[in-house]
């Protein structure tokens, strides 16, 4: 089941660079308006906070886990911005693997179409890998983010996740 994670994905304006600890420095400011938490809870991490965070998640869950951790960061092609992220939790399922995708983009960068381009980049590729099944969970409130989902091919379900709509491709049945 491993998909790699070991490649930069390239779009027309945007490169989803392959999450590393040291990211946490330039995203830090990338993050941090809790206007992003209005959805899905919480508040900004701290710098350090935020420093453990992404070194966990560049290491990958444990070992005996059946799940892959894939982020990385989106940045301007033009000048090397970091603008946000993106993630994809793949897990084995019946017809081949599956993924459970996300986005962030900093609140400065929104409204350009860099969701919608990395969010399709990163679907593109996860279909490229064997992804059988891609998933999205989305607030229903959260129109931007439906509007992201249904360009990178994604269609709201009947099932919940929580209080987020989960949104699927449909290739796994």
């Amino acid at each position: 089941m491993p998909v790699p994670i070991t490649e930069a994905i390239r779009t027309r304006r945007l490169t989803l660079e392959p999450l590393g600890a040291h990211h946490a420095d330039e995203m830090a400011e990338v993050l941090g308006d809790p206007r992003l938490h209005r959805y899905t809870g919480g508040e900004p991490l701290s710098l350090d906070e935020l420093r453990a965070r992404y070194a966990r998640l560049a290491a990958g869950p444990a070992p005996f886990h059946q799940e892959q951790w894939l982020n990385w960061i989106v940045r301007r092609r033009r000048d090397g911005q970091p603008v946000g992220t993106v993630q994809a939790t793949v897990t084995p399922g019946e017809a081949g693997p599956r993924a459970a995708v996300a986005w962030v983009v900093g609140m400065p960068y929104q409204g350009f179409g860099f969701a919608t381009e990395a969010a399709r980049a990163l679907v593109s590729w996860l279909a490229g890998h064997g992804v059988r099944e891609i998933t999205a969970n989305v607030h229903p409130a959260n129109r931007a983010s439906a509007a992201v989902a249904r360009r990178a091919g994604l269609s709201p379900t009947a099932r919940y996740a929580g209080d987020e709509v989960v949104w699927s491709d449909r290739r796994g049945g």
